[in-house]
């Protein structure tokens, strides 16, 4: 199973907005924030598009068209983009009831669930005490 990289990429781009703006851009190209991200521009709307629907970036339409913040980098947290873009928990249990007449079958789903709940609540521990200005402002500092 590979390691998703929706999240990396959506704070990546969410930073280079922010960054951009306080460089004195109104506005960042989609075109613009794939090359700093190295992937294609059509990626990068998608994911802006989820981005907006959360109300994390903004979007503006013909002369001066482009993507902005919806809200300052000190106010969104690692935790806002995650639930943007991975929306559902972690782990799902079985699609379909399983057996109920197997041991197994009858007792998976209360005990994973228990388990489940818990990696759901420390993964979201961390990624809400991060806002993309600690991000910012670590990428700044190591460069």
């Amino acid at each position: 199973m590979g390691a998703n990289s929706r999240l990396t990429v959506a704070v990546h781009t969410l930073t280079w907005i922010g960054l951009y703006q306080r460089r004195g851009h109104e506005v960042a190209a989609s075109d613009q924030i794939a090359a700093s991200v190295n992937t294609n521009p059509v990626v990068i709307r998608r994911l802006l598009a989820q981005l907006r629907k959360a109300g994390l970036a903004d979007s503006r339409r013909g002369a001066g068209a482009g993507w902005t913040l919806s809200r300052d980098l000190s106010t969104i947290t690692l935790l806002d983009v995650y639930e943007a873009v991975e929306p559902g928990p972690v782990f799902a249990l079985h699609p379909a009831t399983p057996d109920p007449e197997c041991v197994v079958g009858h007792g998976i789903a209360p005990v994973l669930g228990v388990v489940y709940d818990g990696v759901e609540t420390a993964l979201r521990a961390e990624p809400a005490r991060t806002t993309l200005e600690d991000v910012l402002h670590d990428v700044l500092r190591a460069t």
